[in-house]
């Protein structure tokens, strides 16, 4: 993409219904991807990470140089902040400052959705790798 095309990028209003975006299917373990480096000069990313019941997450992680919010949308899915597993219900806010081993996963009978910011951008660039990670570990 050219100087022009990535202004041009940037500066457009996005607007996706609850199942739209770049989707990224890992089992029972879904992102969906509503705006990313391309869309915001890699300022951030905006993500849905939708848990059928009974999925474990990514496994524990941290970021150098990323924080992550999470905003609960459906569910009550448990987030590990450093060593400990809270549970969380709808509407519920969580930030996670880079540096912080986290992860995520839906123990309860129903779906969960997790609304998803990733600052700076850039995370979904991983997905690939992410997505054949889960092929090879069902």
């Amino acid at each position: 993409m050219g100087d022009d095309e990535e202004e041009t990028a940037r500066k457009a209003v996005i607007i996706l219904g609850r199942d739209e975006g770049r989707r990224y299917e890992m089992g029972k373990l879904t992102a969906l991807f509503k705006a990313d480096e391309a869309e915001t000069g890699a300022g951030y990313s905006v993500s849905e990470w939708r848990m059928a019941p009974g999925q474990e997450g990514v496994g524990a992680h941290h970021h150098d140089a990323n924080d992550e919010i999470f905003y609960v949308l459906e569910g009550a899915p448990e987030v590990l902040m450093g060593e400990k597993w809270r549970g969380f219900g709808e509407g519920s806010f969580i930030r996670i400052p880079a540096g912080v081993t986290h992860d995520f996963r839906n123990p309860g009978a129903g779906p969960a959705r997790l609304l998803n910011l990733f600052i700076p951008g850039g995370f979904e660039r991983n997905m690939p790798e992410i997505v054949a990670w889960f092929a090879e570990n069902p």
